[in-house]
């Protein structure tokens, strides 16, 4: 394609927008709309998954040891769960440890209550290994592999935090493919109902063209680069306002509600940014593209 050509079809891309303006900013407004809840839903996700992810991060097996087990053994053992790909961290709790420990939370301020183990731990078999998990679906196989370990007497784990947490992550998954499927199906909807009217106003226009010898490559260009100038700034509008809403919401939400200041970490915006521009972006122009260039197909077929 010769330059000249894509320049002429850049302009009628433009011009074709200005011969539809209702319907083409009805189509940007309500793709705006559609990124906007696109970046809504997917703030919402990244943060609840954040805090699932931060909720994983800190379930953990408690492995403890055979009473003839040596420190060496419990020590390289250390090591080797360290190494696993799927073990976050294994965090080694002497006997010591363990009931220090055991008497902060039982005994609390009456630490005199706990004189009478003065020169006698009575924990003086329990050293163990508390190892944490990076994912939270990975706990059975790890469990698995430290009960055949010979020195392990036996494994402690969270079997109601793993199967709630798997269960939400499972719930999170399902639900956003769920609603993106949706976002998909409405926008690509919208911008085929824009490209079908510019079609249908300038069809005696293309019927001359064809008659004349133009390709269809030539008169299908106009309309796809008007799909997808219609979804480029039906992408950035949104994208440019949640990104000042994006804070200031998350301020509000901590200083109105300040007893989720201990409980919840908001992700900052340019982490939630480094994936939702450049697929917001790429969301408009793409159904921009698919619902222009489907559209333009069909009705010279036809």
């Amino acid at each position: 394609m010769r330059l000249s050509t894509f320049f002429y079809s850049i302009r009628q891309g433009f011009k074709n927008i200005g011969r539809n303006k209702m319907f083409s900013l009805a189509s940007i407004a309500t793709m705006a709309a559609l990124i906007f809840l696109f970046g809504l839903f997917y703030a919402i996700v990244a943060n609840f998954n954040h805090i699932v992810k931060s909720a994983e991060e800190g379930v953990a097996i408690t492995v403890f040891f055979n009473d003839d087990t040596s420190e060496e053994e419990i020590k390289r053992i250390g090591e080797d769960l360290k190494k696993r790909d799927d073990v976050l961290k294994a965090v080694y709790v002497s006997p010591e440890e363990a009931w220090a420990n055991f008497q902060e939370e039982y005994f609390g301020d009456n630490q005199e209550l706990a004189e009478g183990f003065k020169d006698d731990n009575p924990l003086a078999k329990s050293a163990n290994y508390e190892v944490y998990l990076r994912e939270v679906e990975s706990q059975d196989e790890l469990v698995s592999y430290c009960e055949n370990i010979p020195e392990v007497r036996k494994v402690r784990k969270s079997d109601v935090v793993a199967k709630t947490l798997s269960s939400v992550n499972k719930l999170l998954w399902y639900g956003s493919l769920g609603v993106i499927i949706i976002l998909l199906g409405v926008s690509i909807f919208l911008i085929s109902s824009t490209i079908t009217v510019g079609v249908n106003v300038r069809s005696e226009e293309i019927a001359i063209m064809k008659y004349i010898g133009a390709k269809d490559g030539f008169v299908r260009l106009p309309f796809v680069i008007e799909g997808i100038l219609i979804g480029l700034i039906g992408a950035v509008i949104p994208l440019v306002l949640f990104y000042f809403i994006y804070n200031k919401v998350v301020v509000y939400i901590m200083t109105k509600f300040s007893l989720l200041n201990n409980l919840v970490d908001f992700l900052p915006v340019s982490e939630v940014y480094r994936v939702l521009l450049p697929v917001g972006l790429l969301l408009g122009v793409g159904i921009g593209f698919i619902g222009s260039f489907v559209t333009i197909r069909k009705h010279l077929k036809a």
